[in-house]
């Protein structure tokens, strides 16, 4: 996958500067691809781009193939014609340093929907036959989301099996009619598609062009409130009556929880996916390629066996492991789709059957350095045990706490345990240390949180797992990312031998 030594930066769209209280697919992605690429930095991570519901989690996402419409840049819409300058000039002040959804939610969708009644009534001829061809060429998905996100509304947010049982179950009849009766909100949602599509696409160009490969994630299940569950319900599950979940996807007791974690989302039933050679994930995966140039696969050792816990558990402590087809599903997407550049994501309860699938398809893993000092010599997370050049090595994941937030929550016999290790603390302090850590590593390809960069306490940490609301916030201000980073940045990166074969220092 990487030949060569690389190295590259963590970081949500959602976490980027704007002036519309969330980071978006305009200005300051660009600067912030152009700052990847002054800091010799060859890969951009990002989280799942999905529309996402309560909570705010991209791992709860309404659609495994739609993008997030609070992505969509107003600056790009006005610049296009579709909003007027007054209407950029009458937003509230948002907070620089965080993501205040709801806020965000009230003043950016209705300049979307002005943006979608204007393009449906003004665009011109080629505009209207390029929004076809986008809408003809993701029907397979586009048109029951775009159905299922205007009956959500249409039924004030509700999940889909509390709707009128003859649309939570699909019936013919009632398809048309709905589609019919929401013929412009589905119109209005489509539009919305089309327009994260392009910005989208046109940012990974100038990316691309940059040498920058953008780095995208797929959690291995879906929200059970998504158009995936409501239209393809034979796939997951579920309970026959109520429609929600029988067994529900978690991980038991972990390094984040003592009670394990209850995600809540429908398991697979892969006697179902086998049934169609995997038909779903397959085009699942062809799906995000088209946003993507490297796949993370999230929870990669539910495909060998997972975690399933009944409905009515309150934890997830209370599970079962049982078997998934992962080799199977595996060789079918690598006759079907060739040789793919997956990642897989190989933390948590790791047994021998989950390393063998790994290395059976040679998909590089995980090394996570927070990981490494809490145990004995054996870790596998200490860099002197990466005996496999083909696996990532991070400082911390979103999942963790920023590298000065770990650090500082330990005791004094934990942190000199890390400094006894790394021998000494370099002068910009532990998470500089552990960045050189990570970018000295024998691994083909270092990746950074950005919050690591900025040497930020835990007030930046992106998620903690397992609480459900006061994640995903985390924003920074336009400023940090200025040249003194860009030179040290650039400096590590060529002195540990990760810097584009073609640059200097």
């Amino acid at each position: 996958m990487f030949d060569s030594r690389a190295s590259g930066i963590l970081l949500h769209p959602t976490s980027l500067p704007s002036p519309y209280g969330i980071g978006d697919l305009g200005v300051n992605a660009y600067q912030f691809v152009d700052f990847l690429s002054a800091s010799y930095q060859q890969v951009w991570q990002i989280l799942p781009i999905g529309p996402t519901g309560y909570g705010n989690s991209p791992y709860l996402s309404y659609s495994a193939l739609a993008g997030n419409p609070l992505l969509i840049s107003p600056k790009q819409l006005q610049e296009d014609g579709l909003l007027t300058e007054e209407d950029l000039n009458r937003l509230p002040e948002y907070p620089v340093e965080r993501v205040d959804y709801n806020l965000v939610i009230a003043t950016k969708m209705p300049l979307l929907k002005k943006a979608s009644a204007k393009f449906q009534s003004l665009a011109s001829a080629k505009q209207q036959q390029q929004f076809q061809e986008f809408c003809d060429r993701h029907a397979d998905w586009l048109d029951d989301y775009a159905l299922f996100m205007a009956l959500k509304e249409a039924n004030h947010g509700a999940s889909w099996n509390q709707w009128e049982s003859n649309i939570a179950s699909r019936q013919p009849e009632a398809l048309i009619d709905w589609a019919t009766c929401l013929k412009d909100d589905v119109y209005y949602h489509k539009f919305i598609q089309y327009e994260f599509f392009r910005q989208w696409q046109l940012l990974k160009k100038y990316a691309n062009q940059k040498n920058i490969k953008i780095f995208g994630d797929i959690p291995i299940y879906v929200a059970h409130d998504s158009v995936d569950v409501w239209a393809h319900p034979e796939i997951f599950c579920l309970d026959e009556k109520t429609g929600e979940p029988a067994l529900m996807a978690g991980v038991p007791p972990d390094y984040f929880s003592a009670t394990g974690q209850l995600w809540g989302n429908p398991v697979y039933n892969w006697k179902e996916l086998e049934k169609t050679d995997f038909q779903w994930w397959i085009r699942r995966v062809e799906g995000i390629l088209e946003y993507v140039d490297l796949i993370r696969i999230d929870h990669f050792r539910g495909f060998e066996a997972f975690w399933a816990v009944k409905q009515g558990e309150p934890t997830a402590m209370n599970g079962k492991w049982l078997k998934a087809p992962g080799e199977k599903f595996f060789t079918i997407l690598k006759e079907k789709l060739g040789e793919l550049p997956i990642i897989a994501e190989d933390l948590g309860v790791i047994t021998p059957e989950v390393e063998e699938l790994r290395d059976k398809f040679n998909f590089p893993g995980m090394k996570i350095l927070q990981f490494a000092f809490d145990s004995d010599r054996d870790n596998q997370f200490l860099p002197y045990n990466y005996v496999n050049r083909n696996c990532i090595v991070y400082t911390g994941t979103h999942d963790n706490d920023t590298t000065v937030g770990w650090f500082n929550k330990r005791s004094p016999e934990e942190q000199a345990r890390v400094i006894d290790y790394l021998g000494c603390l370099c002068p910009e302090g532990i998470h500089w240390a552990l960045i050189r850590q990570a970018l000295a590593s024998v691994v083909n390809l270092a990746i950074i949180p950005l919050q690591d960069t900025f040497g930020l306490g835990a007030e930046a940490k992106m998620n903690t797992p397992s609480q459900a609301e006061g994640n995903w916030e985390w924003r920074f201000p336009a400023d940090y990312l200025n040249q003194d980073l860009i030179d040290y940045l650039k400096h590590v990166v060529y002195i540990y031998g990760r810097a584009p074969v073609s640059s200097n220092f």
